[in-house]
């Protein structure tokens, strides 16, 4: 099948283009230059005729300015003075003592002026469209970031302490770390220590058995652990643009481990990571072949029970999608739907939509039209590059100029298993789900049927993360409003991956972890997720053992455990993790 054959807009690659294409797709690392470029001139164009806005502009650099020379010359006198800006209540960069004493003060405060007079610059000019500003403000972010002092190895105190300290050593510890880091690049390799976690040896080791395969997904049914196990089991259904071992690092932190230790019968969907022979696999395929077969299949091992399905982010997305399908049919399998970090209205879907147009969607249609496929190293680096501060130039600072050595774990060396997009299921997700955003306004078509999400009427488990650059909380909030179903929604701290793999114990548990939660009937949730936060207290913990007692009342009764036999249908017998969390 041709692109164009997947392309909503019908238009189909040139061949005399690609080559220009694929090459400016590989120098921009997948990023489109033309959607940057148009974002740029539409601010530009409407700049130039908003003569009071430039007005703005030059006044608050003056103002700005004034304001540095009056916090430098009470320093250069007292030593002390009250700050004149203050960081974002994310920005660490210059928490640090040795940032809160002359000169450095002053540069740090020189340099946040002008962070600030730029997102002014950037914003609120009139005529402007939301997405280019957006752009523009983010791009400007990122390169104004470069450039700040925390970077460098004479504007920052802490740097030079050390390089005083060690005579140097830091330094050629950090050219060290660079230059492992780069050749790992060049090579096309992997970073150093992920050997040491490897699934089905050090994590992925919660015993089981593969209960059922087909070109898409292999169907892990796991172990028992205790005498009596809930009827009801649990269906965890991972985004296929991760692997799904996420949810089964070490034994200490596996939330797969934690369920079956608690008494749950557990299934998790692992996705093949596909390759060129895939890159006609559809969104449709992945929810009939993925969802719905495995649906299907525990549905046949354990006969006449609901089933508690769990979807992680686009995993939750296709879970929700699914779910509605059968609501809207008789004899649904479902007992319960609970979704984490996982959106059902793609309308505000945080920076991730920066790179979410149809210039951008169309330079990616190009760019896997050679092979078939989006590599998930680059999908990586879109994520690395809206989460720069932490993923970026926390790190140039931490191992290249401090030349320390941040250890591998197990979170990270799954990070770095990256998986591929077949180029046609990427290409309608993009357009279906961030670009029109069907799902949500009843446009969504599964086969012959449209999808209606008020369909989705089993009770819902619905978790969020405060500081989540993927599925942002508010937007995951609008749920409420979309699915006809009492929901019990939660915020966890922390991000996408560590706000949702947060164990009550073991080396990922977080002391100062916590979450809010609250439960409302269909259609009665406040429809302001600001009032919904205000009136939900915090609880010191891990969200984990909240799920538990939730699903607990809505489980029925206990049967003895079983061993776990893999039917015939499987194929051939295959111990968890299987054979598709192996394919690179």
């Amino acid at each position: 099948m041709a692109l164009s054959d997947f392309s909503a807009r019908g238009h189909a690659p040139a061949p005399m283009d690609l080559p220009l294409k694929l090459w400016l797709a590989r120098l921009a690392h997948g990023i489109s230059p033309v959607s940057v470029a148009l974002a740029y001139a539409d601010w530009l164009t409407h700049l130039m005729v908003s003569p009071s806005k430039q007005a703005d502009m030059a006044a608050s650099a003056v103002r700005k300015s004034l304001l540095g020379l009056q916090y430098a010359a009470p320093y250069a006198m007292q030593g002390e003075c009250a700050y004149c800006v203050e960081p974002r209540p994310q920005d660490k960069r210059f928490s640090p003592h040795e940032w809160h004493s002359p000169p450095y003060s002053n540069i740090a405060q020189s340099f946040l002026l002008q962070d600030e007079w730029w997102t002014e610059a950037m914003t609120g000019v009139r005529g402007v469209s939301r997405h280019h500003e957006d752009v523009v403000a983010f791009t400007m972010r990122q390169w104004v970031d470069m450039w700040s002092p925390s970077n460098f190895v004479l504007s920052n105190p802490q740097v030079i302490m050390e390089t005083l300290k060690t005579g140097g050593a830091n330094l050629t510890n950090g050219f060290a770390n660079w230059s492992r880091d780069a050749m790992t690049v060049l090579s096309d390799g992997r970073p150093h220590g992920v050997e040491n976690f490897q699934p089905g040896k050090t994590v992925a080791v919660t015993p089981g058995k593969v209960v059922f395969r087909n070109r898409l997904i292999e169907l892990i049914q796991y172990e028992p652990a205790t005498p009596m196990v809930h009827v009801e089991p649990v269906l965890i259904v991972p985004s296929w643009i991760m692997k799904y071992y996420i949810l089964d690092l070490t034994p200490d932190d596996s939330l797969v481990k934690y369920l079956v230790d608690q008494g749950h019968t557990v299934y998790m969907v692992s996705w093949k990571n596909p390759g060129s022979e895939d890159r006609d696999l559809g969104l449709t395929d992945y929810v009939e072949l993925g969802v719905m077969a495995a649906l299907k299949a525990v549905h046949i091992l354990q006969a006449d029970v609901g089933i508690h399905a769990m979807g992680y982010c686009l995993g939750g997305t296709l879970l929700a999608i699914a779910a509605a399908a059968l609501g809207a049919k008789p004899g649904s399998p479902l007992k319960t739907v609970s979704l984490l970090a996982a959106q059902t209205d793609f309308h505000e879907p945080g920076e991730l939509g920066l790179f979410i147009d149809e210039s951008q969607i169309a330079f990616l249609e190009d760019l896997m039209s050679a092979r078939g496929y989006l590599d998930g190293r680059q999908m990586a680096g879109a994520f690395a590059l809206i989460n720069s501060k932490d993923l970026v130039w926390s790190k140039l600072v931490h191992e290249y100029l401090m030349g320390a050595h941040t250890p591998m774990t197990a979170l990270r060396a799954w990070n770095a298993d990256a998986t591929r997009m077949p180029a046609r299921m990427h290409s309608e997700y993009l357009r279906q789900l961030y670009l029109r955003n069907d799902l949500s306004e009843g446009r969504f078509r599964l086969g012959e049927h449209t999808v209606i999400l008020e369909d989705l009427t089993v009770p819902l488990f619905v978790v969020a993360t405060e500081r989540d650059h993927v599925s942002p909380w508010k937007s995951v909030y609008k749920i409420h409003r979309l699915a006809h179903a009492p929901v019990t929604f939660v915020l966890s701290s922390g991000g996408h991956n560590v706000g949702i793999v947060n164990p009550p114990s073991g080396s990922l548990a977080h002391p100062q972890a916590s979450y809010r939660f609250a439960s409302y009937l269909s259609s009665k949730a406040p429809a302001d997720p600001l009032v919904w936060l205000e009136a939900a207290q915090p609880v010191q913990g891990s969200w984990w053992t909240c799920w538990q007692e939730w699903l607990l009342a809505h489980s029925t009764v206990q049967v003895k455990a079983v061993p776990v036999v893999a039917p015939a249908l499987a194929g051939p017998p295959v111990n968890a993790p299987g054979s598709y969390v192996h394919e690179a």
